[in-house]
């Protein structure tokens, strides 16, 4: 019997304190660390649970303002609303499960019902300042790392009521942490629609809504809807809607102003709820992917007791809520089309179309499969791994595939990979431009039709079977050309895709300089000439295209400290606009637009 490497006894048995266990297991209470690039690091989760307080204020008649500041790493939320009771100040903030929330009396429709978010957002700071303002009084604290160093109380003559709340992430937990603009406001301005009338200042700019999610699905789609959103709102339930010319559907769903980013039963419910009244309206049997394609659609609803999935809740789990809220949406969809005859009609005739192109895609797809079978059952550019992604169960999470440009650099990313996890698939040529075709071309084009079966997201990207993918082009003009094309290939049919964070572009060296003792790879020209003024008697190598790297020396890059820029989307409804106008057939326009800025540059 092999002897055990350590005694498992009661000495090994530990408690931790509340505050412990925050800090030890940070991801059960914010999700993901981070260090504020992504939208869903934590940094915004410890701002979103302290201004989720002051909107649950707003959404029980107190306060209509919420005054947020961020310099730095610091944050300041300020709210007007009737500010904490001055006697439970410090518990509210530090005591796990101490709150009123549980009481509806007090809280009717709150996103924080656990009595875990400001005490986290506490615990996890390396300073914190709470205070509360109650007819001319105040009282409150100082933290650090979620202990107290000073309770504060006194007299405030003439301060409105309400709660301020400052915090700091503590670098110990976070790291170096940058707050980015664009990311806060866009999750204030979803606050300000789900709270049509809530004024949000952040930095001295007020973000205000008087629409509501009419004013989402705008800003969502731009020009692109085909009619004006339709919208309903009442006192627990409030959809809106439209349709695009897209390929896919959108959906935002929100639970007592909580953005749930994964759905959940009142989406589930929405989508049903939608089909079905359609259909009552049209009086017809329309398929549900032939109804909500390219549609853009919001729901929000407020409910007593939700049940999210996580301390971050971004699904909401309430199965008993889903029959009523499917009739309920299914009757105000056919009422809206019933008063929106215009709008109404252009649907159905939306609708009707894309059952015809889903018909003769279907045609297509038929011929296409028949095709690649009679010339091979394995895809022909595909060097495969033996790891797949199955996100279900949580395998393959390391899978990737490399698209690369011609045999040269496919053959030596090929002899160097990682047959357990790297695949290669190689590209003959440039892709085809799709910026304004239709799916047929994915069937028709043999290429993409090869590419599409390779990563297996012919029928839905739930397929997927790879983690990452990879494109893995020259740093020359026809290999950023080719990047283009691979990028307008993957955002026009595949845009969830890329939303989902699967796609990189591989950064290898430019230059290699080296002299007897030293080699150094160098990703710019700047690192290039800092190699060259340190090591004496270099020489310097251009690398000109990936395959002018030896599998030797490409090892180095598609291993463990392989550089990877994640492709990124900051705004999804610029994309079809965004396709249209860089590879598009408006060569005049674009080309008068490079110029313009040719001449800019030039004067600067």
């Amino acid at each position: 019997m092999a002897k055990p490497l350590h005694n498992y006894d009661e000495s090994k048995i530990q408690t931790l304190s509340a505050l412990e266990h925050i800090r030890k297991r940070t991801g059960m209470y914010i999700g993901r660390v981070g260090d504020g690039t992504q939208y869903d690091d934590g940094i915004y989760v410890l701002l979103k649970e302290v201004v989720d307080n002051a909107v649950d204020e707003f959404i029980m008649g107190f306060g209509k303002r919420i005054d947020i500041s961020i310099a730095d790493a610091k944050v300041r939320v300020r709210d007007y609303g009737r500010g904490i009771p001055l006697g439970k100040v410090v518990e509210c903030v530090s005591r796990i499960n101490t709150g009123a929330k549980y009481n509806d009396d007090v809280f009717q429709f709150s996103v924080g019902l656990n009595g875990v978010g400001t005490k986290a957002v506490n615990a996890l700071s390396l300073a914190f300042l709470v205070q509360s303002h109650r007819d001319g009084q105040f009282a409150g604290a100082r933290f650090a790392r979620g202990e107290i160093v000073k309770e504060l109380a006194g007299k405030s003559p003439g301060e409105p009521n309400g709660t301020l709340i400052e915090f700091e992430p503590d670098p110990d937990i976070f790291g170096a942490v940058a707050y980015q603009d664009d990311l806060v406001q866009r999750r204030l301005r979803l606050y300000a629609c789900l709270h049509a009338g809530l004024a949000l200042v952040y930095n001295g700019t007020e973000i205000v809504s008087e629409n509501g999610l009419t004013d989402l699905i705008l800003e969502e789609v731009g020009e692109e809807a085909v009619y004006g959103p339709l919208h309903h709102r009442s006192p627990a339930l409030e959809i809106a809607f439209t349709h695009t010319q897209r390929f896919n559907e959108t959906f935002f769903s929100f639970v007592n102003g909580q953005f749930t980013s994964d759905g959940g039963t009142h989406l589930s419910a929405f989508r049903e709820g939608f089909l079905k009244g359609v259909n009552e309206f049209a009086k017809a049997k329309y398929d549900g992917d032939d109804v909500r394609e390219s549609m853009v659609g919001a729901i929000a609803i407020r409910l007593k007791d939700p049940v999210f999935e996580s301390q971050t809740k971004n699904k909401l789990g309430n199965t008993e809520i889903r029959a009523d809220l499917v009739g309920q949406i299914r009757d105000v969809v056919a009422d809206l089309l019933h008063r929106n005859p215009d709008a109404a009609d252009i649907l159905v005739k939306k609708i009707e179309e894309t059952q015809t192109l889903r018909k003769e895609l279907q045609t297509v797809k038929k011929l296409a499969r028949e095709r690649s079978k009679a010339v091979s059952i394995r895809i022909p550019q595909l060097k495969d791994c033996k790891s797949h992604l199955d996100s279900r169960r949580r395998r393959g999470l390391d899978s990737m595939l490399f698209i690369t440009e011609g045999q040269s650099a496919a053959g030596s990313i090929t002899a160097c990979r990682s047959v357990a996890t790297q695949a290669v698939f190689t590209l003959r040529g440039k892709p085809l431009n799709v910026a304004e075709l239709d799916r047929a071309v994915m069937y028709t084009n043999e290429e993409l039709y090869n590419l599409m079966r390779a990563l297996n997201v012919e029928d839905a990207l739930d397929g997927l079977r790879f983690q990452k993918i990879i494109m893995a082009t020259d740093a020359d003009v026809d290999g950023l050309h080719i990047r283009n094309l691979l990028l307008t290939f993957f955002l026009r049919f595949f845009e969830p895709l890329v939303l989902a964070g699967h796609l990189f572009i591989l950064e290898t060296p430019l230059f290699r300089v080296r002299n007897k003792k030293e080699t150094r790879y160098c990703y710019s020209e700047e690192e290039r000439d800092g190699a060259l003024a340190t090591l004496r008697g270099a020489e310097t190598t251009r690398f000109k295209g990936l395959g002018e790297i030896s599998p030797g020396e490409f090892k180095n890059f598609i291993g463990p400290q392989m550089r990877l820029t994640p492709v990124q989307v900051a705004h999804e409804h610029k994309i079809p606009h965004l396709l249209r106008f860089y590879m598009g057939r408006n060569t005049p326009e674009r080309r008068q637009f490079i110029m313009e800025h040719l001449r800019v540059a030039a004067e600067d």
